[in-house]
């Protein structure tokens, strides 16, 4: 009986959706993160009668078909881009980026990161790195007697000091942005990895070529909407206990096959 497969299909769809709200709800509070949807499609059909045949009767073509659907598979799991709120928290390495891009970052072997997440830190030597010790590309460094770093709308990073009146150039960071940055691949941390289907990176300076521009004193507030995750996931359990409905009542047809035979 095709019924207990069909219904388990949609049982393990519902899952999967509940495990992406979840996820979501999770990271409410996560620096630049945006939310997950998942997204599906129904299996492949048996085809009892095609459409278009000729009836052997009397000739005439048949209008429509007996296409019996076999359930539903997940297709995706796609971001919802979008740009979340940006807060104020006063810290000289806290940088939100308004508008599209990715700061780089250098991973431990070798290849390039790429995150939103604007909350930057110094190491013992004065390297800007992510919260995660990585190296922020260009790997620019601030001197040990600094009095104060400034950050400007297009990345350019300056340093204070005290018997000097001019600020001092220290480095310029730059955004990278895709064609596709659904298509990156995230591994954890606020981390994406460049992937096919999301294209090569074209890096430049904030502001220029459809790039966002970068706020000092500022981080990128995630996009989860509280509300309508929690209103999926109420549709996601109904769906769920009918699908789970569905396998009851086959259970009984099958009692009641049994009970004629």
């Amino acid at each position: 009986m095709r019924i207990l497969d069909i219904a388990a299909t949609g049982m393990l769809a519902q899952q999967t959706r509940v495990e992406v709200i979840s996820n979501n709800l999770a990271n409410m509070n996560t620096t630049a993160y945006n939310p997950r949807r998942a997204e599906f499609a129904d299996l492949h059909y048996q085809q009892v009668q095609r459409a278009g045949t000729v009836a052997a009767t009397d000739g005439t073509i048949l209008p429509t078909g007996i296409q019996l659907g076999m359930g539903v598979r997940t297709t995706a799991v796609s971001p919802m881009l979008g740009q979340g709120a940006v807060q104020e928290t006063g810290g000289s390495l806290d940088v939100a980026i308004e508008g599209q891009g990715y700061f780089e970052v250098a991973l431990p072997d070798g290849r390039i990161g790429y995150t939103r997440d604007g909350a930057l830190k110094l190491t013992g030597d004065g390297l800007i790195v992510t919260a995660g010790g990585l190296e922020v590309a260009p790997g620019i460094v601030i001197p040990e007697d600094a009095q104060s770093v400034a950050i400007n709308a297009d990345g350019e990073v300056y340093a204070s000091f005290t018997n000097a009146v001019e600020q001092e150039f220290l480095g310029q960071l730059n955004l990278a942005m895709f064609v596709n940055p659904r298509g990156l691949e995230a591994m954890g941390s606020n981390l994406y990895l460049e992937t096919a289907a999301s294209g090569q990176p074209m890096v430049a300076v904030p502001g220029e070529d459809g790039l966002g521009t970068l706020r000092q004193g500022y981080l990128e507030q995630s996009t989860v909407d509280a509300v309508r995750e929690v209103t999926d996931l109420i549709a996601a359990q109904r769906g769920y206990e009918l699908n789970s409905k569905v396998i009851s009542a086959a259970d009984q047809m099958l009692a009641a096959m049994v009970q004629i035979r």
